[in-house]
């Protein structure tokens, strides 16, 4: 198993209700790429390959942006389970996942908005303003406190 960043962790087995008793396990399926950084190198980058510099942006150091690993993973993850799916797995992960995702990770407004495949330009992170006291304090007169009444 690995993390959101592709690193080897703890090899997690998951019970199949359908060929198992209560507290068996089943073997995980092994991945064909072990780790995110291998799947974007040996499957994503040579096959899902856009003209770049007008609509569609990249950086080439995609793995310094949190929202680029985050999509990628979750597009490795998902297509590491739809290739196990007969039939139409890949055709559904293509529809379902990497078709709504592509154009938000290489779009415009997307995480490598400033970048360019030579040149990485990081976007400034949203600033953040703390809450008044007692704002997420379930026991307190939330509707008073939220419209400014405190």
């Amino acid at each position: 198993m690995t993390d959101i960043t592709g690193r080897a962790g703890p090899d997690v087995t998951t019970p199949d209700p359908g060929e198992t008793g209560p507290g068996q396990e089943t073997e995980t399926p092994e991945t064909v790429f072990p780790t995110v950084e291998a799947w974007v190198t040996g499957h994503f980058a040579p096959i899902y390959r856009r003209a770049l510099g007008g609509e569609y942006r990249w950086c080439s150091k995609w793995w310094l942006h949190a929202e680029a690993i985050t999509r990628l993973t979750a597009l490795w993850h998902s297509w590491e389970a739809a290739r196990l799916q007969p039939g139409t797995g890949i055709a559904a992960w293509l529809r379902d996942h990497l078709d709504h995702q592509l154009p938000i990770l290489l779009g415009r407004s997307g995480p490598f908005a400033q970048c360019s495949q030579t040149e990485h330009d990081e976007l400034p992170e949203a600033r953040l303003a703390d809450p008044p006291e007692a704002w997420w304090d379930e026991t307190a007169d939330v509707a008073g406190v939220r419209n400014g009444d405190q």
